[in-house]
């Protein structure tokens, strides 16, 4: 137990290392370590051309680029050479050739121009303007481009698959009668081109139809709603056969069932029927 009178700190914080060598720590910088002066190089990478930085000192100083002033760009740019230089940083060699390029145009500027000439002489500005405009026109692209959503870096593509025991559950839609008066419709649509005249009258009897149908489908598990049709019958037989339909239906003989919204009707012998 520490006495009243001892004010040492319980904990002491433990010096940081300076690096680790081969999984050992080093706390002190040995006495023989030797930094060069040019250890360090720092790259600029903020412009990425000559003409990129150029552009740059046309829009801070708002120059108008098509009157370019080759004077006050030369100025500014040869000041960010110097900087450059100053601080060691890492030069292109096309920022120096852009430097000769820009006193080779401010010298012809200076030079006396051709009273007597007859030949219109060209401005020593021209190419260089062109190139900036050229550049300005593809950097607005590259920068419209690079704004456009990207895939894997704005947005991404979602992706889920179904259990291998996913049983879908298919929920068949009721049977009304507009259903089946659309169906009728069809039929007798049909049923024009089969008319035809009789000397005779013939007699239709609608329970004989029921008991048709019943027959029919004794023969088969499902029976398509047009199969109880004979469009040789003409319109008489088909309203007849739609009776009969709607007489089965009423007395839960039949069940009418659709596989899929608007496709095909059939008919199928009612569970209490069949016994």
């Amino acid at each position: 137990m520490d006495e009243p009178g001892d004010l040492t700190p319980l904990t002491v914080q433990q010096p940081l290392p300076l690096a680790f060598i081969r999984g050992e720590a080093v706390l002190e910088r040995p006495d023989d370590l030797y930094i060069p002066p040019d250890a360090l190089e720092v790259l600029l990478d903020t412009f990425e051309g000559p003409l990129d930085f150029l552009l740059y000192l046309i829009r801070k100083h708002k120059f108008d680029i098509v009157q370019l002033p080759v004077l006050e760009v030369t100025q500014q740019y040869m000041e960010y050479i110097d900087l450059m230089q100053e601080l060691n940083f890492e030069l292109a060699a096309e920022y120096l050739v852009m430097a000769a390029m820009l006193a080779e145009i401010k010298s012809r500027l200076l030079l006396p121009k051709h009273q007597h000439s007859q030949e219109e002489e060209q401005d020593p500005r021209a190419e260089l303007i062109r190139r900036l405009q050229e550049y300005e026109v593809f950097k607005q692209a590259a920068t419209d481009l690079d704004s456009l959503p990207r895939q894997e870096r704005d947005y991404f593509a979602g992706q889920a698959s179904l259990a291998d025991n996913f049983q879908p559950l298919v929920i068949l839609p009721d049977v009304a009668v507009e259903d089946l008066l659309l169906a009728l419709k069809d039929i007798m649509k049909r049923a024009k081109d089969f008319q035809h005249h009789h000397i005779q009258r013939e007699q239709m009897s609608t329970r004989e139809r029921m008991s048709r149908i019943l027959a029919l489908l004794q023969q088969h598990d499902y029976l398509p709603f047009e199969a109880c049709f004979e469009l040789a019958e003409g319109r008489d037989g088909v309203v007849v056969s739609f009776l009969a339909i709607l007489e089965l239906s009423k007395e839960k003989l039949i069940t009418l069932t659709q596989v899929a919204l608007f496709g095909p009707i059939h008919l199928k012998v009612a569970t209490g029927a069949e016994a």
